[in-house]
């Protein structure tokens, strides 16, 4: 099959280490090459080379683009570095950024950077969407802010008078709180360097905390991850060695990803700065009704690189099969997609495949691989023509990679672990949990678990095999691995399966609770907009769709430990005030169950609504 020929160099063979103890250990045979001390370094290299080259632009009001060159980008910098100088700010006093991605915050955060202050974006929808403030309050008394930011004081003045002290300076573009004095983003901006600022920036190096980047909060309160200069320069460095192509021709980017999350804030913000690239900022969401902004950034922007979670490859694979403009846009000169959050689908990955072919007559490597954020994010890749949904690929260079066997029967998981210069030192102000994340080596242990692609040529690389704590016994002591069953439910329930939680602890079968894409459903029923997710999933068709399903699961299924047994098609959507569902949309199992124990309980014993049962 023709792929277009993208220079994907490194980390593309490994050699392997096996201990007596069963133990292995994979490293890139490549070597990781020389990197900045600190990500502004690029900044200001951008600005002596190319300095009218835009580094970011974003709509202004859904309109035309606001550019900002790389030497404007530097200026600004320092005018809001020397703000914060000013303002005494420090690891112990950092900056707080409460809104979404935009021009301004941007800024603050290249300011930040540039003189040594840390600072940590949080979740939008700690602010404005839930309701109790519990892990906003919980990140906020955890890093004790000299100063907030937000972009507009309407959104976030609750949150911020709830959680914020009097005591905090608050910052924001425009807007303003009632009752509490603010400070315009433009006072910033207006600061004049001077020599403190210069100084501090001096001071900077590989050492110092670039941001603190706070954990879903899935299971417990959102652990503060460290992320230093090293951590951050040390990945970006991985990454160009891996795609070349990065080097050859400077990288342009449409990207809706948070920045609080590594995958936007640090992978594809670094991809862009490191690489003296473009960054447009995607308005758009990927859901049925937030895509249409996407879909009109990417008629008229071509990226060379392009990345999206799982649900906005669907959404933008799906509308491909009527939009000709797109598919000629996305296709132009894009090398690589990669997938992040979770592993993009095979039938979207078979969609996106064909679209690319009719379109270009060549195929575009669909790249992955295995990060998070304690680790900057990425530390393994795979990169051949021959990958699959669910392949993680080799070590990047510099990354040590350890496989740790979770028992010695047949069937027990092999965890994960890395060591490099892209790992953690450690959580903020959390001994406890930080002493818990690392093994005598000094690996960081993941929790993931991974099998080798093919175990007799482990050079082939790694497949993700879910998350160890996720998985359970049923009431026989056999054990269900919830990651591949999860994964087969959402692969046979495309279009329509979002996600879906795996139950059966100490029961005697498994079951489902399936999340379903509602519009897609909708749209299968024929129904309007006003019907209700429980009307559009009672509609006939709709159900039927959904016996299908347990129909196939139940056949696909080999043993108790992976037939589905009982389905629940769910109409009430997760919640993320609970810790059901983080704003990239990752579904936490546990936490579902928690707090649907009484709907699963109604799941065994019959009694609740919409119960779909296999015909066996």
């Amino acid at each position: 099959m023709k792929y277009r020929k993208a220079t994907i160099g490194g980390a593309v063979s490994a050699a392997l280490e096996v201990r007596a103890d069963g133990i292995q250990v994979l490293r890139s045979t490549e070597s990781l090459g020389a990197y900045p001390e600190r990500i502004t370094d690029r900044l200001e290299q951008w600005a002596r080379e190319v300095p009218d080259r835009s580094f970011v632009a974003k709509r202004l009001n859904g309109g035309d683009w606001r550019r900002i060159s790389y030497a404007e980008m530097l200026q600004r910098a320092q005018a809001v570095g020397q703000a914060l100088v000013n303002r005494g700010l420090s690891a112990e006093r950092p900056v707080v950024i409460l809104s979404d991605n935009d021009l301004e915050h941007l800024t603050l955060v290249m300011g930040a950077l540039w003189v040594g202050v840390p600072h940590a974006t949080i979740s939008s929808a700690y602010s404005v969407i839930a309701q109790d403030y519990g892990k906003l309050r919980h990140i906020i008394d955890t890093l004790k802010p000299g100063l907030v930011f937000a972009s507009h004081g309407g959104p976030y003045a609750r949150a911020i008078q709830a959680c914020v002290g009097t005591d905090v300076e608050v910052v924001l573009t425009e807007g303003q709180i009632e009752s509490r004095q603010t400070t315009r983003f433009d006072a910033l901006l207006d600061t004049p360097l001077s020599a403190s600022a210069v100084a501090a920036h001096a001071r900077v190096n590989a050492d110092t905390i670039a941001k603190f980047m706070f954990t879903s909060g899935s299971t417990k309160n959102p652990k503060g991850v460290v992320v230093t200069q090293r951590m951050w320069c040390a990945n970006q460095q991985m990454l160009r060695q891996c795609m070349a192509f990065l080097a050859e021709e400077p990288p342009v980017l449409v990207d809706w990803l948070p920045w609080n999350h590594t995958f936007g804030g640090n992978h594809n913000v670094g991809i862009t700065l490191y690489n003296g690239g473009t960054l447009y900022i995607d308005d758009g969401k990927p859901t049925p009704k937030g895509i249409a902004e996407t879909l009109r950034n990417l008629r008229e922007i071509q990226p060379t690189v392009y990345f999206n979670v799982p649900k906005g490859f669907d959404e933008i694979a799906t509308a491909m099969n009527t939009d000709d403009a797109l598919r000629e846009s996305l296709f132009k000169r894009v090398q690589a997609f990669m997938c992040g959050g979770a592993g993009i689908s095979q039938a979207s990955w078979n969609l996106m495949d064909q679209h690319a072919e009719r379109t270009v007559g060549e195929r575009i490597r669909i790249i992955g691989g295995l990060g998070m954020t304690e680790t900057a994010p990425s530390c393994t890749f795979v990169l051949g023509t021959d990958a699959r949904a669910g392949y993680i690929g080799l070590p990047c260079p510099g990354v040590d990679v350890k496989l740790v066997p979770q028992g010695d029967k047949p069937g027990d998981k092999t965890e994960v672990r890395f060591r490099g210069p892209n790992v953690m030192p450690g959580y903020w102000r959390d001994p406890d949990n930080t002493a818990l994340a690392f093994d005598e080596e000094g690996y960081y242990c993941t929790g993931d678990a991974v099998t080798f692609v093919d175990p007799q040529e482990p050079t082939k690389g790694l497949m993700f095999n879910g998350r160890i704590a996720e998985d359970f016994k049923l009431s026989t002591a056999t054990f269900v691995s919830v990651g591949p069953l999860k994964a087969s439910i959402v692969a046979l329930g495309a279009p329509l399966v979002q996600d879906a939680v795996i139950t059966g602890l100490n029961r005697d079968e498994v079951g489902a609770l399936v999340f379903p894409r509602v519009e897609e459903c909708r749209q299968l029923a024929g129904l309007r907009d006003t019907a209700t997710a429980t009307e559009v999933l009672r509609h006939p068709k709709v159900v039927a769709f959904f016996q299908a399903l347990a129909d196939k699961l139940w056949q696909a299924g080999t043993g108790s430990a992976n037939r589905v047994a009982r389905l629940h098609p769910m109409s009430e959507p997760p919640s993320i005030d609970k810790g059901e569902i983080t704003d990239k949309g990752s579904i936490n199992q546990r936490n579902v169950l928690t707090h649907r124990a009484a709907l699963v309980d109604a799941l065994y014993d019959g009694s609740v609504d919409g119960l779909i049962l296999p015909r066996r």
